[in-house]
């Protein structure tokens, strides 16, 4: 399986869909007189972008280790990431800003009917998308395709506020249109900060989930050999994992017999967390008394 091809698939088929759903929100924002649907329209346009940077982000992240990046190009990924992150946090703030204007200025409409088939339409879609965008992100194990995922479904939560407003506008509070716009817009600028919280935690060297490594202290204790791991770092590596060990064996056996040992360690761990890339094994002696060396 090849990660660029199975995110850019996905990427080509939700870009489409996006170009198709902006253009029938914005004509019905616009036909409809809603301000809600239009600026709703405006938020699927901006998805066109973050896709196009979660493709940038995929295509670097994906690039094997080189002379300058031995250790890979995986961080690339959550800094395109922070990209996205920051487009929805724009995105919301002029959402809300020209919601507001409308409900300021007092100049308040009641939407059409194809305003509300259109909202009601893109939160079907939407969702659909945020489905299909995150299982590929799942399998191939992607931070700016899994952002761009939580996109969709921000765009989704906007379309219900959207069309909510709608209806109540039709049913006689037309206030309710562009108070949905506001709303719309919170929700995005929300969903901007989480992402982007998220994408810097994947650039400090923050360590896995206490899950991940639970996990490898179970596979470490579970080679005959082990005695005790003195030492067990983790750090994310953008989408990834590095391992450093330490593990205490018998003092007296063989310096082969310590490095298969070691290298037993090192292979489960590598083979059965998925998502750690390189693990680092030291090996110490151990006395019967519980004191190293």
């Amino acid at each position: 399986m090849d990660p660029y091809k199975e995110g850019l698939k996905t990427s080509v088929l939700t870009i489409i869909a996006n170009v198709i759903l902006a253009i029938v929100k914005i004509f019905a924002g616009i036909v409809g007189k809603s301000s809600a649907v239009l600026a709703d329209g405006f938020h699927t346009l901006s998805d066109v972008l973050t896709t196009v940077v979660a493709i940038m982000g995929l295509k670097i992240a994906s690039k094997s280790p080189d002379e300058d990046h031995p250790y890979g190009h995986e961080k690339y990924e959550p800094i395109f990431g922070k990209a996205i992150s920051l487009v929805l946090v724009v995105t919301g703030l002029l959402i809300g800003f020209d919601a507001l204007k409308v409900l300021v200025s007092g100049n308040v409409q009641t939407p059409g009917s194809i305003a509300l088939g259109a909202a009601f339409a893109s939160v079907i879609v939407k969702e659909i998308m945020f489905r299909y965008t995150m299982r590929t992100a799942k399998k191939i194990k992607s931070f700016s395709l899994e952002a761009d995922a939580w996109h969709h479904r921000s765009d989704a939560l906007s379309s219900i506020g959207t069309f909510l407003g709608v209806v109540g506008a039709r049913r006689g509070l037309s206030i309710l249109d562009p108070i949905a716009g506001i709303v719309v817009s919170i929700i995005i600028i929300k969903v901007g900060v989480d992402l982007y919280l998220d994408s810097v935690r994947s650039l400090v060297d923050e360590s896995a989930s206490p899950a991940i490594i639970e996990q490898i202290e179970t596979i470490i204790k579970s080679v005959e050999g082990v005695k005790t791991i003195p030492d067990l770092k983790t750090r994310i590596f953008g989408s990834k994992i590095y391992v450093d060990l330490s593990i205490t064996v018998d003092a007296d056996i063989s310096v082969k017999e310590g490095h298969d040992i070691a290298k037993e360690v090192h292979d489960l761990i590598e083979d059965q967390v998925d998502s750690v890339k390189h693990c680092m094994v030291h090996v110490e002696p151990f006395i019967a008394n519980g004191e190293k060396q």
